[in-house]
């Protein structure tokens, strides 16, 4: 299925703000909010449409990729969107309560419940980003507390019904229209509350441990690149798988070689003979030195290209091409003889008093 433009599903121009673009979402979400249609299929699609194309333009690297490269740009990173509406309720909450002036009024499932997605910056040199490289990150993360199992209590203590919510976790409003739900402050979503927590995780049922997580860098990424590292995100509830790990990439710069999309360019500097009489060289490449022939009468600032020696594509089908530009050094410091034969050149070639 052919995806729509993300900026004419909110109807916002490519230049639109963060201010902008959101009102226009809050726009869509109250008209096709599946609590104020219940039971319309069209109005499903429209909020989730509406909600996936919200999530790529709210977030700058996510929106700067799918300027760059649209919708296959998203797709290469490991973004597919939202899989049903916990997904969108989850990573809205913020959201609709500043939209509606509290909760979203979706129900928590009682069954299995995916883990939370991490994120982890990644600084790579220009190198490994070019030919692809495999490498261990150390991540920090919430795992569950050996002590208490979880429960984030004492062992052998009890915990109590919450007697705000009567144990449900959540408390009921109504706003025109809407009857929603937010959770209950008191005991902050779980119906209960602990009088005697747990003193390695203070209640919370999880430590933060280190974990080292091979990652496999492929060739051809670029500076908002995003890697999805399955199952390596934060512990799932009631049995529910783990969430990913995504690792957003950061390309340093390099000193000799320079980017434009799948192609790179570089400056090599060849003498006034070199120049005049042409000469093979040696060019610095990606994968080696590699023999290049200078044709005679090459000018400064002249380029020329080395088919196939760039950046391998995302795709995995070819490479860029690496530009050589040449720049002619001028000599500063001549001797006698030197400057005779310049003279005896120019005489030649008709130019001299």
């Amino acid at each position: 299925m052919v995806k729509r433009d993300y900026y004419e599903i909110l109807g916002v121009p490519r230049n639109a703000n963060e201010t902008e673009v959101k009102k226009a979402y809050r726009q869509l979400a109250l008209q096709y909010h599946p609590d104020r249609n219940p039971g319309d299929k069209a109005s499903e699609e429209k909020f989730k449409e509406a909600s996936e194309a919200y999530e790529v333009l709210r977030d700058p690297q996510k929106r700067e990729l799918y300027d760059r490269y649209g919708h296959e740009g998203l797709s290469r990173t490991g973004f597919s969107g939202f899989t049903g509406f916990e997904d969108i309720f989850s990573s809205f909450s913020d959201v609709f309560e500043d939209f509606f002036g509290f909760g979203t009024g979706r129900r928590r499932s009682a069954g299995p419940r995916k883990g939370p997605d991490f994120r982890y910056d990644l600084t790579i040199s220009f190198m490994d980003a070019a030919l692809g490289k495999e490498m261990e990150i150390e991540l920090e993360r919430p795992e569950t507390c050996g002590t208490c199992k979880g429960s984030g209590m004492q062992p052998g203590t009890k915990r109590e019904t919450c007697p705000s919510c009567k144990g449900t976790g959540q408390v009921s409003h109504s706003q025109g229209f809407f009857t929603l739900r937010t959770t209950c402050s008191h005991c902050r979503g779980q119906g209960f509350s602990i009088p005697h927590p747990c003193t390695d995780c203070r209640g919370a049922g999880k430590v933060k441990k280190s974990k080292k997580i091979p990652v496999k860098i492929p060739a051809g990424v670029d500076s908002g690149s995003r890697l999805r590292v399955s199952g390596e995100g934060g512990e799932g509830e009631r049995s529910g798988r783990p969430g990913d790990l995504y690792v957003i990439l950061h390309v340093e710069p390099h000193d000799f070689f320079e980017r434009h999309e799948d192609d790179i360019l570089c400056q090599i500097p060849i003498s006034f003979a070199q120049a005049a009489l042409g000469e093979e060289i040696e060019v610095p490449t990606l994968n080696g030195t590699k023999k290049f022939t200078i044709p005679p009468g090459t000018q400064s600032g002249q380029v020329f290209s080395m088919r196939g020696m760039g950046i391998t594509h995302l795709d995995g089908y070819g490479k860029g091409d690496q530009h050589i530009q040449v720049a002619v050094k001028v000599p500063t410091k001549l001797n006698k003889r030197q400057k005779e034969l310049l003279k005896e050149f120019v005489a030649l070639d008709g130019k001299g008093d």
